[in-house]
């Protein structure tokens, strides 16, 4: 007997098969299309990648530095023609206060978070060895030669090493001079005193003929100027503040303390006026301009003003007065730049402090601005010496200049002898208690 075959199975059977089939082809295209759109995709974004990367690597590296507001808006000029001719740079000037105490301050808040927004530090000469034993700024030292360095003032370079190694590339200068009027000078035919005792006798004829109200005008205030002021006066003493190699202090010598007992004189005899212990540069510019004062120390920006003023004409320059057979001292002052230690752009930076210290740019800026430039050549460019005539006479005052300590303590050491000459010059000590009392206090300073 044969078997019986259910038909219905068999047509299920078969059904079922072609089914599987179908389902097996439609996974395998289902699996090739993922595979395709995949492989498609990543072809894709190779593409694009090979796009984008190389734009992303060609934008400008950003280079930031902050500057005191009001240069901040000389600077852009070159800050416009330095970016016109640097692609791969772009240079970002922060603007900060024009108070400089205030701006040392964020440079120090921003480096002491460990990783500062700038890269570059342009900074006051006086600040240099604080910013450098803290860590902060790049030695510069591999990036330029001696050669290189010869041709810019040698105090400007000295100011700007720390234990032998260079931070601080110079833009501008600065140093204090001794200011006179040629006018009643001649009127008594007198030659430009040379000496303390000079410039007092001088100045009292002056007065006793009625020809000037004011003998002597200086930065009494309590503040960083007057110690720039006392640097001058305790070098034309024969003294000195702190020797930065052996840290021995000068405060209390004799020669220190006859430094101060001439600026108490000038206030006892007349010479200046009793107010003085609260004049800053400004004021005594203004006083010197109003056409009753024979003599002041001050910076040389005041040339320029004081060229616009009643007094155009009748004024010179000369290095300051001194002790006899002793030297006469420019402090020394001035602006230039660092590398921050942070800084991701170092090489970008360098080549922002080159193209600053070109002599065609800095030129042009001095033409604008009437700054005095670092670079030697420069006090006899022919451009600049037709707008300055004074350049050449003032290249002899800033190459005997003398720098304020330059120690990492500076600021505290400063603000010591401010607290305690400001004593001596208003007669709440005698020039010989408060120069102790400095000298203490600064030895403590050093040795802590």
């Amino acid at each position: 007997m044969f078997p019986v075959v259910n038909c219905k199975n068999l047509v299920m059977l078969q059904k079922h098969r072609i089914n599987r089939q179908i389902n097996s082809r439609l996974l395998h295209l289902k699996y090739s299309r993922f595979w395709r759109n995949l492989g498609l995709a990543i072809a894709s974004l190779l593409a694009v990648l090979c796009v984008i990367i190389p734009a992303f690597s060609q934008q400008p590296v950003t280079v930031r530095v902050l500057v005191q507001a009001l240069e901040a808006a000389q600077w852009q000029p070159l800050v416009k023609d330095f970016n016109e001719n640097h692609e791969n740079i772009r240079l970002e000037v922060i603007s900060g206060p024009n108070n400089t105490n205030l701006v040392e301050d964020l440079y120090t808040s921003a480096f002491l978070l460990g990783d500062s927004p700038y890269d570059l530090a342009y900074m006051d000469i006086v600040w240099v060895q604080k910013f450098a034993a803290a860590g902060w700024l790049s030695d510069l030292s591999n990036r330029v030669t001696p050669g290189q360095l010869q041709a810019y003032l040698e105090g400007d370079i000295d100011g700007g090493r720390y234990q032998d190694k260079l931070y601080r590339m110079p833009f501008r200068t600065d140093g204090g001079m001794l200011y006179y009027r040629t006018d009643l000078l001649e009127k008594i035919g007198a030659e430009p005193p040379d000496t303390f005792d000079e410039l007092i006798e001088i100045s009292q004829r002056l007065q006793e003929e009625d020809l000037a109200q004011w003998g002597y005008l200086w930065q009494g205030r309590q503040y960083e100027g007057l110690s720039a002021m006392f640097t001058e006066i305790l070098e034309g003493s024969g003294g000195f503040w702190i020797d930065p190699d052996t840290q021995e202090v000068g405060l209390d010598k004799p020669e220190a303390i006859a430094a101060v007992q001439f600026l108490r004189d000038t206030i006892t005899k007349n010479i200046s006026p009793p107010g003085v212990t609260t004049y800053a540069e400004e004021e005594t510019r203004r006083l010197f301009e109003s056409g009753n004062t024979a003599f002041l120390r001050n910076w040389p920006y005041v040339y320029s003003l004081a060229s616009n003023s009643d007094i155009a004409g009748n004024f010179a320059i000369k290095p300051m007065v001194h002790a006899p057979g002793k030297n006469s001292g420019a402090c020394l002052g001035g602006w230039g730049f660092g590398i921050a230690s942070t800084s991701r752009h170092k090489d970008e930076a360098w080549a922002v402090i080159n193209f600053f210290n070109k002599p065609e740019v800095q030129r042009k800026y001095f033409l604008e601005t009437g700054y005095v430039p670092s670079r030697i050549s420069l006090f006899n460019d022919p451009p600049l010496v037709e707008k300055f005539p004074y350049l050449p006479n003032l290249l002899e005052v800033v190459q005997n200049p003398v720098l304020r300590p330059p120690i990492a303590q500076y600021a505290q050491a400063s603000d010591i002898l401010q607290r305690y000459l400001s004593a001596a010059l208003t007669g709440s000590r005698t020039p010989e208690q408060a120069m102790q009392a400095a000298s203490n206090e600064t030895r403590a300073l050093l040795n802590r």
